[in-house]
């Protein structure tokens, strides 16, 4: 009967494993059609795939400056702002987001939204794969195409057409920075016309678009 069981077990996890593996390796080269996120949401799906040439580096500088400025010194976990994170949850109660944009990208393609330490695990097997076989110019390119940018919304050229009536391929720094803002709640951040904190937020973003280019950050991603 154990046998049984350890044998079954061992089919599932190499069935899982190579399942893995064909999906990423996959995933290379085409793009994504659909995610879980994009199934589940009520609001419908509008999106357009494009590729990074098509996609202004502004919103990729933008990105890294909001989300990930060391995105292209990790290999996929930020290890500092993960300690940072759990110190802070173990004196305030706080529980703050440490994900880089490759642990995003990995649970926005692969997994489902929310929170808990089962997910968690899987975000870090897929992330771990995506960095090894991806690389960061396809990470961002995927990121740039699935992340939610607006209600039933998807990807950098949808976003940039709802909200600004022109392509991705020309966003200027305050509308890649405005964008950029909004991507941790495009639900309910106001990206034509932020006001207060998210206003003040996006500023600061497009202010940072300087440092991004001038200390080579998205180097990895323009090489």
């Amino acid at each position: 009967m154990l046998f049984t069981l350890a044998r079954i077990a061992a089919k599932i996890i190499v069935g899982f494993i190579a399942l893995t593996l064909l999906l990423v390796l996959a995933f290379k080269w085409i793009p994504v059609p659909v995610t879980a996120t994009m199934l589940m949401d009520e609001n419908g799906i509008t999106k357009d795939w494009e590729s990074l040439d098509n996609i202004d580096p502004n919103l990729v500088y933008a990105v890294i400056a909001a989300e990930d400025s060391k995105f292209c010194e990790h290999s996929g976990f930020d290890t500092e702002a993960i300690e940072q994170a759990l110190e802070e949850r173990a004196e305030t109660g706080r529980v703050r987001g440490a994900s880089t944009i490759s642990q995003q990208t990995a649970k926005n393609v692969f997994l489902w939204q929310g929170g808990g330490w089962f997910r968690k695990a899987f975000e870090a097997w897929f992330t771990f794969w995506i960095e090894l076989v991806w690389g960061k110019q396809r990470i961002i390119e995927v990121y740039l195409n699935v992340a939610e940018t607006g209600i039933g919304t998807y990807g950098a050229e949808a976003g940039a057409q709802r909200y600004f009536g022109h392509s991705a391929a020309r966003l200027s720094p305050d509308e890649a920075s405005r964008m950029a803002a909004a991507l941790p709640s495009p639900k309910k951040r106001e990206v034509r016309n932020p006001t207060g904190w998210l206003a003040r937020h996006g500023n600061s973003i497009e202010r940072r678009i300087g440092i991004v280019k001038r200390d080579g950050l998205a180097a990895c991603v323009y090489e």
